[in-house]
């Protein structure tokens, strides 16, 4: 089992003292502009209106939505930003679906019904926009991680036709060992990083290119880096997709998890020991294994057409020359809204996650804004503030394919989801730390500040892979996902790293991710001016950044550049 950043399992008996030290005065660099000081009081009380009740959580197509497009659009207007969108608005519309679910699901096994409950044994749901699903005799195959990857000669689908059939698969990448050294192989499967492969999204994808009725994916909290409540959170109310002319169907017509407790009792009702199955399939020998079941379900929908709203605003570069050429910013608005069904508090307000990362964004905005025209960067800066991020980034993936600004003529993508709303740090973290020489433009304006860049403390949750310059990166255009750091400043060591494992614990995805009284936003200035800095030098840098050799996105963008348009 790949090792995880394991979540505190008994509170943490420590003190959110605000560190007021500020970290050795930073080196001027005659390189870079002199950046508007950031306000963190401005950042608190931006967090504070889209985190409020008011903003009922910000789900897509509710009324958050319709106040949080509002309150951007006012805020980069105020601020004297060009609109982002070439029509004249500071708005694109993305295309949903809204699709609420009712699912129904049980199997045979040896002439005996065994039923399954939602929620307490799984959840399901579709993204197929239609109104019924129904399935039967849908025989059952445990396909191990559900893989295919040509590059490690991997194949968890071999000898096997699963066309219409109910496919049940372990989370995570498999964790293959190095023989010699009996550690997680770092040539397979990226070693204790997660890759691509390990992603929820991609078995769902692959399941579906393999033309199986049902992918299930049993959830155990450690390699899937979160608890079973935040799978329920996500995906047992309306999810949403992106609106296509064949109603996506190709899609897989029941997509779900199971608990681990009912994935064990499917398997022994088989004859089968789940942790066995387990274990060989972590093996390129691994084949699949028939249950000897049959699953039966259903999905009812409820759907709606809505258009969501990314909104953008634009800085135009000084240079005529260059101004046609951009750096775009990204920060997702959206949260999960409301739920009704939760007694007491039902707003997931979102305020780290992503409230703290828009004011991120408005920040560094607002100190583009203010410099004089003559201080512009060379190229233009585009800050994309994106809906439906919780849904599967849904908006960004809508931006990328249809891109407001050619993505051969967009040099980077800088994303950020969450904030520092505590102190000043010492470091910058990057995730996916290595990818692309843009890490070398973050290490020169960090060493800048008088701070160092830290890697991904835990490349086993694949978050490389769960925000939204993922889309951008898939297509091939150079991304940079920069999170605060962990060494705080007048905090023992360890403190960054308990606090970030605490949220997880206690606040993600859940109706507790509220502003705390503790906030002040002190490195999330800090933040803001490093990101101004990193927009800056990116934007009127002489070469374009690329992907490191061997990186997955380079011939992507390789194949972009060597086509590019005038």
């Amino acid at each position: 089992m790949k090792t995880r950043l394991l979540l505190l399992t008994a509170a943490c008996a420590m003190t959110l003292a605000l560190a007021t030290t500020p970290p050795a005065a930073p080196t001027p660099s005659a390189t870079l502009p002199a950046v508007v000081p950031a306000k963190a009081g401005r950042m608190l009380e931006r967090a504070k209106m889209l985190a409020s009740d008011e903003f009922e959580g910000r789900a897509p197509a509710s009324p958050g939505e319709e106040k949080t497009v509002a309150y951007l659009v006012s805020e980069f207007n105020k601020m004297g930003l060009e609109p982002g969108n070439p029509d004249g608005t500071y708005i694109q519309d993305v295309p949903l679906v809204g699709i609420t679910s009712t699912p129904t699901l049980a199997f045979t096994v040896g002439g005996k019904a065994m039923p399954m409950t939602p929620i307490n044994d799984y959840v399901g749901f579709t993204t197929r926009v239609v109104k019924h699903l129904e399935q039967k005799d849908s025989d059952v195959v445990f396909v191990g991680y559900g893989v295919v990857a040509p590059e490690y000669n991997w194949d968890d689908y071999k000898g096997v036709d699963v066309r219409g059939k109910t496919v049940v698969m372990l989370v995570n990448d498999p964790p293959v060992l190095d023989p010699k050294t009996g550690q997680l192989d770092p040539k397979v499967f990226g070693g204790k990083a997660m890759t691509y492969y390990g992603r929820w999204m991609y078995k769902y994808e692959i399941a579906a290119a393999k033309g199986a009725a049902a992918c299930i994916i049993v959830h155990e909290t450690i390699p899937a880096a979160y608890p079973y409540a935040v799978v329920v959170a996500s995906n047992s109310r309306e999810n949403f997709t992106l609106r296509t002319p064949d109603g996506n169907a190709g899609n897989i017509a029941l997509n779900g998890w199971f608990t681990l407790e009912a994935a064990q009792r499917l398997f022994a009702a088989c004859g089968q020991d789940y942790f066995k199955l387990k274990q060989a399939a972590v093996s390129r020998d691994f084949h699949p294994v028939a249950l000897g079941a049959k699953a039966a379900f259903t999905v009812d929908t409820t759907l709606r057409n809505v258009d969501s709203k990314n909104v953008v605003a634009k800085l135009t570069g000084s240079d005529p020359m260059l101004s046609h050429e951009y750096v775009v910013y990204s920060a997702h608005w959206d949260h999960l809204g409301r739920n009704a069904a939760l007694s007491g508090d039902q707003i997931y307000n979102g305020a780290d996650d992503n409230a703290s990362g828009v004011a991120l964004l408005l920040e560094v905005a607002n100190s583009f804004a203010a410099l004089p025209a003559a201080q512009h960067p060379k190229r233009t800066v585009v800050f994309l503030s994106i809906t439906a991020e919780e849904k599967g980034l849904l908006g960004s993936r809508f931006y990328a394919r249809n891109p407001l600004y050619p993505l051969d003529h967009t040099l980077a993508n800088v994303n950020t989801d969450g904030a520092n709303y505590y102190g000043r740090t010492g470091d910058v973290r990057i995730i996916g730390l290595g990818a692309s020489t843009l890490d070398d433009d973050a290490t020169e304006v960090a060493k800048n500040q008088g701070r160092t860049i830290t890697p991904d403390q835990a490349p086993e949750k694949g978050s490389y892979y769960r925000s939204d310059h993922f889309e951008f990166a898939k297509l091939g255009v150079p991304a940079i996902y920069v999170k605060r750091g962990l060494n705080y400043v007048g905090q023992p060591a360890g403190w960054g790293v308990k606090f970030e494992a605490e949220f997880d614990l206690k606040d993600y995805h859940k109706v507790t991710d509220e502003v705390k009284p503790d906030w002040t936003f002190a490195g999330g200035a800090q933040d803001a001016e490093f990101l101004t800095q990193l927009i800056t030098r990116v934007a009127n840098t002489d070469t374009w950044p690329t992907w490191r050799p061997g990186n997955e996105f380079k011939a992507k963008r390789d194949v972009m550049m060597a086509e590019k348009k005038p």
